[in-house]
């Protein structure tokens, strides 16, 4: 496949090959458009039984911001992934910066929202990208973060 062409659908299935993170912490149900080393868009359905909002807040459940930005970097994961392949079999990404974080309508169970990240730069193992969350095309959250991926052997506890 070459960099200009699009893959349409990553399913769940293949998301979970793709990243370690599990329910409750699993933040995207589907990748809706893909195109290999620059961007993605996520797609998260809000459901009033996931664990968050039990406490955040009963009376008026809303998708905590931090949840937002953890599913823009999980989409964000997944274009990092599918684009170095094997290469970043069993390693990990973690979050380096998390800037200009803004957070401009609520996401409420019953949402359909749809994440979209475009990588700024990469250089080795270091992902810049800007994310936005959007509802019925509304934009509801955006931030601009980086990622390093972390060698197996790097990782904690190893």
């Amino acid at each position: 496949m070459s960099e200009s062409e699009t893959k349409n659908v990553i399913d769940i299935n293949q998301i979970r090959e793709m990243l370690p993170h599990r329910y409750p912490f699993l933040m995207i149900d589907r990748i809706i458009d893909f195109t290999p080393g620059e961007s993605a868009i996520g797609l998260k359905n809000i459901t009033v039984n996931e664990p968050q909002f039990m406490g955040h807040f009963p009376a008026f459940p809303v998708m905590p911001g931090v949840l937002i930005i953890e599913a823009m970097a999980q989409t964000a994961a997944i274009v990092v992934v599918e684009t170095l392949e094997s290469k970043t079999a069993g390693n990990l990404v973690y979050f380096m910066t998390i800037d200009e974080a803004r957070f401009r309508k609520p996401v409420v169970p019953g949402d359909s929202m749809h994440i979209h990240v475009t990588k700024i730069h990469s250089r080795k193992t270091v992902w810049k990208f800007k994310g936005e969350a959007r509802v019925d095309g509304k934009l509801c959250a955006e931030a601009t973060f980086s990622a390093m991926i972390v060698e197996d052997d790097q990782q904690p506890g190893k």
